[in-house]
């Protein structure tokens, strides 16, 4: 549990954990439950598998919350797509292992997408890249060559992956109007 408070006294503390105890049926945690001041500098608190930091905002005065994925989730992350992409799946279509890449990957960028996920991304899509390279050559007895005057970072698309974005979900497209031939009256109406 997190909560936000100026000055934590032990009857607050004792307030909370007889609340989750009794009233909810928790059993609390001891060797896990802790106290963190995260406005000290250099102190962060992993959660739900990202990681909170109060920082120094880099464009000017004040500061942040920054939220990110944490260093042990990218390590799972790095874990399952190194299954993903073991010598075990040597066997099936390139096509279909990048779909279900896209698919594991687009299912854990969703959940992480919130906080500044960029950097963790980009580590992402460069392990991704790395293991698809080393699964592309053991597929075969003949070495892999990807075309001639391309870069692997524009084959793998070519492919069908598709490197995860930081940015923002795009919402669908809204429709555009309708240009009517007739005006109201049933004249002819020229559009403006």
């Amino acid at each position: 549990m997190v909560g936000r408070v100026r000055q934590p006294s032990q009857k607050l503390v004792d307030w909370i954990e007889a609340k989750l105890e009794t009233w909810m049926g928790l059993e609390i945690n001891r060797e896990k439950t802790r106290l963190v001041e995260l406005k000290q500098k250099g102190v962060s608190l992993d959660f739900w598998g990202f990681t909170f930091r109060w920082e120094r905002s880099r464009l000017g005065p004040g500061h942040y919350w920054n939220l990110y994925p944490s260093d042990k989730s990218l390590e799972r992350e790095r874990v399952k797509l190194k299954e993903m992409t073991s010598g075990r799946h040597s066997y099936g279509p390139i096509p279909m292992l990048i779909g279900e890449l896209n698919q594991h990957l687009r299912g854990w960028a969703n959940y992480f997408r919130f906080g500044y996920p960029s950097e963790a991304f980009a580590r992402i899509n460069q392990y991704v890249q790395v293991r698809l390279w080393q699964h592309l050559k053991r597929r075969s007895q003949r070495p892999y060559r990807r075309p001639s005057g391309i870069s692997a970072y524009q084959h793998y698309p070519q492919l069908g992956w598709r490197p995860l974005r930081a940015a923002v979900a795009q919402l669908p497209a809204k429709p555009k109007a309708t240009l009517s031939a007739k005006a109201g009256c049933g004249k002819s109406a020229r559009p403006v």
